[in-house]
């Protein structure tokens, strides 16, 4: 989901269009003994990462329920969907649905391409309704979908956010803040998109490869993650940040290591 036609990747993932109860929901970390990975893309790691962002996304921690969620949340948009909030509206989703089209030829979202390929950059469902919601559901049943939105997650999102936080040298948390970021914000030129926000930041501190203090950069990461949110009403709600990402820097917790408390629109999550 991003910020506009031009980010093909957008990241942008509203907030949780519906709350659930106060109370914590609770899911075992998962536990990984020997990754090679030495950062957010250890598989125990990522796996975290895929229940805080859809602790924000989605009010839940169950990320792997999400292949079949699709709406309109009213955010200029046009639908969103699936695991990270691919959307019609930023050529996200269509460049899901295409490589889903190469990977399994005549699949049931096929048809929908040129429809896709019109409403890219607009909030509209011209040649989309009534029935891409109910398709999008059926579609998610099928494994060759899911490993096709987990291709574009990583490729789009998840391995540039990844890459960008060890080449500037933060460790797992700050990996995750970019993640989150990039997923929200998508990597465009506009001015509240991932390199920007990151460009904001440097005007404030130094990411640790430069010599800063890893801490002071994230914190002025966020503190340009949290301006640019507010550019937008759809964002304007800053608790992802706030009472999530916040709490785990103030904490110290560089390498985001279980368990882990933290709050999003004011539900509260746990991974233990």
């Amino acid at each position: 989901m991003t910020v506009g036609a031009v980010l093909a990747a957008a990241l942008l993932a509203a907030p949780a269009a519906a709350h659930a109860t106060d109370s914590p929901r609770t899911v075992p970390a998962t536990h990984h003994a020997a990754a090679a990975a030495t950062g957010l893309d250890d598989p125990a790691k990522k796996e975290i990462a895929m229940q805080i962002v859809s602790s924000a996304e989605n009010s839940s921690l169950d990320w792997k329920a999400q292949y079949k969620y699709i709406e309109d949340i009213g955010d200029g948009r046009g639908y969103t969907a699936g695991i990270i909030g691919f959307c019609s509206g930023t050529g996200d989703m269509l460049d899901l649905v295409e490589y889903y089209t190469e990977v399994k030829p005549g699949n049931v979202l096929a048809k929908y391409l040129p429809a896709l390929r019109k409403v890219d950059g607009t909030d509209s469902h011209k040649g989309l309704d009534p029935d891409f919601t109910k398709d999008w559901a059926k579609a998610a049943q099928d494994s060759a979908f899911k490993k096709a939105q987990d291709h574009e997650r990583d490729r789009v999102y998840f391995n540039p956010s990844v890459k960008q936080g060890k080449s500037d040298g933060v460790g797992t948390l700050g990996q995750f803040i970019y993640y989150d970021a990039i997923v929200m914000h998508g990597d465009g030129t506009d001015s509240t998109s991932f390199r920007n926000i990151r460009k904001r930041a440097l005007s404030k501190a130094k990411p640790p490869a430069q010599g800063g203090n890893e801490t002071t950069w994230l914190n002025a990461f966020l503190d340009a993650r949290v301006w640019a949110m507010k550019q937008e009403e759809a964002h304007s709600d800053t608790s992802r940040v706030d009472t999530a990402q916040r709490v785990f820097l103030r904490k110290g917790n560089l390498n985001l290591n279980t368990p882990l408390d933290w709050k999003v629109y004011g539900d509260s999550f746990h991974i233990g």
